[in-house]
């Protein structure tokens, strides 16, 4: 079942396998006092995210609704319901690097990408995510790609780092 999240613009298409694990592990979730979180967790460990296929799997395995599952998957941060690119660009917005200009990274990013922050390119090849201080505030404003670390950064820069990847 192929569909698209209005955050990403990489279609769901999970595997006949990954169903088949995800229902053989619900089983032992059934009947658990709490057994969401445990069943959420699992769920992302087969998928790498949530999409609401997978959340809907999982409320009607746990006899849930789906608007409990969708709570409980957006309010801990462990979860995610879009999938992750190859290459994770982090653009850091804590004080030091926004003061600097990292709202000018952030646009120029989208702009090459043509992704907004959260999404991920239809290739899968990246995606992008607003973070807070990394902890290189020397180094203002700073993106990542993955653990690659790239500071003192101007807008114009960031073509030339995405084309690395």
């Amino acid at each position: 079942m192929a569909s698209i999240n209005k955050h990403t613009k990489v279609p769901f298409n999970g595997t006949a396998e990954q169903a088949e694990r995800l229902d053989k592990a619900l089983e032992g979730f059934k009947k658990m006092p709490g057994g969401l979180m445990p069943a959420l967790q699992k769920a992302q460990e087969i998928y790498g995210y949530l999409p609401i296929e997978v959340q809907t799997k999982v409320a009607e395995a746990l006899n849930l609704s789906l608007e409990e599952v969708f709570g409980v998957s957006t309010f801990y941060s462990q979860f995610t319901l879009n999938p992750s690119g190859k290459y994770k660009i982090g653009v850091c917005l804590g004080t030091a690097c926004y003061v600097k200009g990292a709202g000018d990274l952030v646009d120029k990013v989208k702009e090459v990408l043509k992704i907004e922050a959260g999404e991920c390119t239809a290739d899968g090849k990246f995606s992008l995510v607003e973070t807070r201080c990394i902890g290189c505030c020397g180094l203002a404003p700073v993106i990542t790609v993955n653990e690659d670390v790239y500071g003192k950064l101007t807008s114009n820069q960031i073509p030339g780092i995405i084309k690395k990847y």
